[in-house]
């Protein structure tokens, strides 16, 4: 892979299709070319805020998976279906991945989001004029897509005593691995069970 340099003409996408191929070297075995390439252009999509929120009753909003899913389900045609379990899909890997402890906080949590993605992406699998074989992929393996955005979008930054504790509980409660990763790379020895050293 061909890393980009400052000199390249980077776009948006390109930059997240890096961040997804390095994050998922540690993979086995790694997402397809192709679901990374997929992945990193919607990812670039959604940076753009007219692509993300929809105009509704006066007020940009997201809409909501549930309602997207409702919209599925009354579409008049199969076209039309699969554009609408497109977005669905896609908005529950972008929302799942990058912001869950907002989601979480009113309680809607990952496994929502995984059922609700991972049941659009199933049926794209089956029924989409093209990319069924990504589709396939981001189905059967959403949680992992979920795990690899996340980690591929993580913010590089400087943490202090009080966001390493945060950090430390949230893993406490959640065990997940990002969460264990970002502690380790902190310098945190979590083979103790729960106690930091």
């Amino acid at each position: 892979m061909v890393l980009l340099t400052q000199t390249d003409n980077v776009t948006l996408a390109d930059y997240f299709r890096e961040r997804l191929h390095v994050s998922s070297e540690q993979l086995d075995p790694p997402p397809h070319e192709d679901t990374l390439w997929y992945v990193g252009g919607m990812l670039a999509r959604f940076g753009d805020t007219d692509q993300l929120y929809s105009y509704e009753g006066g007020a940009m909003t997201i809409r909501p998976l549930a309602m997207l899913y409702k919209d599925a389900h009354e579409a008049g045609s199969a076209r039309e279906r699969c554009l609408i379990l497109r977005q669905l899909g896609d908005l529950a890997l972008f929302m799942g991945a990058l912001f869950p402890e907002n989601y979480a906080r009113r309680g809607i949590h990952q496994d929502y989001f995984i059922g609700m993605g991972g049941g659009a992406y199933d049926y794209l699998s089956e029924n989409a004029p093209q990319n069924r074989h990504i589709f396939s992929e981001l189905a059967a393996a959403f949680a992992r897509m979920l795990a690899l955005i996340a980690d591929a979008c993580s913010r590089q930054r400087v943490f202090d005593a009080a966001d390493v504790l945060q950090l430390y509980q949230r893993w406490r409660q959640s065990r997940d691995h990002r969460l264990e990763r970002q502690l380790r790379a902190l310098g945190i020895d979590l083979s103790g069970g729960d106690g930091v050293h």
